[in-house]
């Protein structure tokens, strides 16, 4: 696992949420791809210049692009959101090492508490 990569609790929570293919051949390892995009965006580089460990960039890119054009990248996060929201009340806002936890933020910037 290289730096930055899903640690398998993360992975575990992210591939319950993940939806099922829908069209044309599954990637053969869904969690390598994610990873690659997951490197793609935090480090800003062009998806040429993946690391050759997460496989062709084209991969990467058309799950991306794809996902992005269905709706499933907001699809996951509401799922994932979801998951964060029924997990005990004293698993939710409080100190941490980065000071106070971001949902609020998080539901602030999507307009949860507009409504």
């Amino acid at each position: 696992m290289a730096r930055g990569d899903l640690t398998n609790d993360q992975w575990a929570k992210l591939e319950a949420v993940l939806p099922e293919v829908r069209m044309g051949r599954p990637p053969r390892d869904r969690r390598t791809v994610i990873n690659a995009i997951r490197w793609r965006l935090r480090t800003g580089s062009p998806w040429r210049d993946m690391p050759e460990r997460y496989g062709p960039w084209e991969t990467a890119y058309g799950l991306f692009r794809q996902w992005q054009r269905d709706g499933v990248w907001v699809e996951i996060v509401a799922r994932l959101q979801a998951a964060a929201d029924a997990e005990p009340n004293d698993h939710a806002l409080g100190r941490s090492r980065g000071g106070l936890s971001t949902k609020p933020r998080l539901a602030c910037e999507h307009g949860e508490w507009l409504r």
